[in-house]
């Protein structure tokens, strides 16, 4: 197992990015890799980070302004090469069918449920170190 696996935050809510951090804990689940978190609060930071490369999932925050994490979503699936796997942050459920337009590939809603969150966030991580390997 990797030593540290690579989580990039976006929300320009530091609220929101604290709760991702403490839903994350040192890590996730017992069988990933404990985290490293690189936070950003606009979409130049995001692509800046992605560019220099070893991101392992992106949390994007959906209801984030003036860009939200479902517009951001898509836009990383349609430039970015091997784009890592997307945790999106909705704000309602009723919101999953952008999810699935975003093409992010796991969703949950806010505020953060610890326990989803945690789950979700490991799933990604070991599809993604699988594919490393």
């Amino acid at each position: 197992m990797q030593p540290t696996a690579t989580v990039l935050v976006y929300s320009d809510n530091a609220s929101t990015r604290e709760q991702v951090r403490l839903a994350t804990g040192r890590r996730p689940a017992a069988d990933v890799p404990a985290v490293e978190f690189i936070e950003c609060a606009t979409l130049p930071a995001v692509l800046k980070e992605l560019d220099r490369g070893g991101v392992d999932v992106c949390v994007l925050d959906g209801e984030a302004t003036p860009i939200g994490g479902m517009g951001v979503c898509r836009q990383l699936k349609d430039e970015i090469f091997r784009c890592p796997p997307v945790l999106l942050l909705m704000g309602r459920p009723q919101d999953a069918w952008l999810a699935t337009w975003s093409r992010a590939e796991a969703a949950v809603t806010l505020p953060v449920d610890p326990v989803e969150f945690a789950d979700s966030l490991a799933a990604l991580l070991r599809e993604r170190l699988a594919v490393q390997a």
